[in-house]
């Protein structure tokens, strides 16, 4: 039997490490050729896992490469600290403690839900997809720029056999198939994130988020890094040693999208809603994938408080963001490429001229630039957040669901979002974490704002 289970491969793990480390500025060139000289492979492009599996040898050779390459020191360290004490110490601008923090009304939380769902729901069909394949299939339909959902009608044969949709999720999010929002990992990890607040409050610790995860969270819904912390804990790794051993991943996207629920239950006060989200992305990350989940949620507190336009949040995001850490250099690049461009589509183009040819689709940092661009550019309009967002390719349903999430929240409430947005979810969400699945918008917008009233 051929079990090939994406992201824990040690010997995909290797090539995923080797190009981390290349980001990181470590010379890893010395086990790089021994790699290959003993016939390893780079990572996979963008599948989870790699055919044939590789013999008892080379994935013996994998592991002790990987603990290898785990010693090898980042130059880029002292201007990237994961402890929270070294990064608000970065920070020259870190905001100040609220001790009162702003009301937030249910219809507010209302709209972010939604948003975050037709955001993430947008970008489903066209996950993995390249940049040309995706302008491609909306173009056909006369959907460029995006402001509708994709369909597969009208679309011209050769062009889907050249562009398949996401396999998994075309049965769900095309606009002839939807109804309701299906299950992702961009609306469970909030669930999860509102267990946790329910059970432990605002006090939990990394590790009671480890325990919930293995109450509730089904391991096949994990991915990436979030993959990797789970098997180690299972393997007796404690946090937040569970997102450094053998995990190659610690900087993409994961904790960036499981940051939502600390912003909305934090309204004007970025400062509390990083910190809880440090605690919560270190069981998974370091670095700037600890600084993604940290800028979401201050930039989402902000916008929870309605104080702002969403240009002012994402200045606060910045600001619990280390200066000169390559996740600040990602989201001024993004605003400033926004600004100066009047075509999104050259936007795009630059940011991919930037990062894809060094970065992974599912890495961070190019998705961060990616988010700020469409925001900055959308200016606060709904659909053109979420159309942005998807528009530029990458990790097209988590940028789409965390640009939607802060649109929302700016909207104000759920009749301020267009309804054919809204009108096909329906509602109702599937979902396999326990007691939520075909929970409706409105009683999760409650559920929140419970959490949000919370000492």
């Amino acid at each position: 039997m051929n079990l090939r289970l994406t992201w824990v491969q040690p010997e995909d793990l290797v090539g995923h490490e080797l190009r981390q480390a290349a980001l990181d500025g470590r010379d890893a060139r010395e086990i790089e050729e021994r790699w290959y000289a003993a016939g390893g492979a780079p990572a996979p492009d963008r599948a989870g896992a790699s055919e044939p599996p590789a013999p008892p040898r080379l994935r013996a050779l994998a592991e002790r490469l990987l603990d290898e390459l785990a010693l090898l020191e980042s130059p880029l360290a002292a201007d990237e600290p994961t402890d929270l004490d070294a990064i608000v110490a970065a920070c020259p601008h870190w905001p100040r403690s609220v001790d009162t923090p702003f009301p937030v009304g249910r219809d507010r939380l209302h709209a972010a839900w939604l948003g975050r769902a037709a955001g993430c729901l947008l970008g489903k069909p066209v996950e993995k997809l390249p940049l040309t394949g995706i302008r491609a299939l909306a173009r056909a339909t006369g959907n460029w720029p995006l402001s509708t959902w994709f369909t597969a009608h009208g679309v011209p044969a050769e062009l889907l056999a050249a562009h398949p949709w996401n396999r998994r999720s075309a049965p769900t999010s095309l606009a002839e198939n939807i109804d309701g929002m299906p299950e992702d990992d961009d609306l469970n990890y909030p669930l999860l994130t509102l267990l946790l607040l329910q059970r432990h409050g605002r006090s939990f610790t990394t590790a009671d988020l480890a325990r919930l995860w293995l109450d509730e969270l089904p391991a096949g819904r994990a991915f990436t890094a979030e993959r990797i912390a789970y098997g180690n804990l299972l393997a007796g790794v404690e946090p937040p040693e569970t997102a450094r051993f053998r995990n190659p991943f610690r900087e993409w996207i994961g904790a960036q999208i499981r940051a939502d629920v600390h912003g909305w239950t934090h309204p004007g006060d970025p400062a509390g809603a990083a910190a809880r989200a440090h605690r919560d992305a270190v069981l998974t990350h370091t670095g700037n994938g600890v600084y993604g989940a940290m800028f979401t949620a201050a930039a989402l507190a902000v916008a929870a408080g309605g104080e702002s336009d969403v240009h002012g949040c994402l200045a606060a995001g910045l600001r619990v963001v280390p200066p000169h850490s390559r996740y600040a250099r990602a989201i001024r690049l993004g605003i400033e490429t926004a600004r100066t461009e009047g075509e999104f589509d050259v936007v795009v183009d630059r940011l991919h001229a930037a990062y894809a040819d060094t970065h992974h689709w599912v890495h961070v940092l190019p998705n961060a630039a990616l988010l700020a661009a469409a925001l900055t550019h959308a200016d606060g309009d709904f659909t053109r957040s979420i159309g942005r967002a998807v528009s530029g390719g990458w990790d097209t349903d988590s940028n789409g669901a965390t640009a939607g999430s802060l649109a929302g929240l700016l909207a104000g409430g759920p009749d301020a979002l267009p309804e054919r947005w809204t009108a096909p979810l329906k509602n109702r969400l599937a979902t396999s974490v326990p007691g939520f699945d075909r929970t409706g918008f409105d009683t999760l917008a409650a559920l929140t704002h419970q959490e949000a009233l919370r000492p």
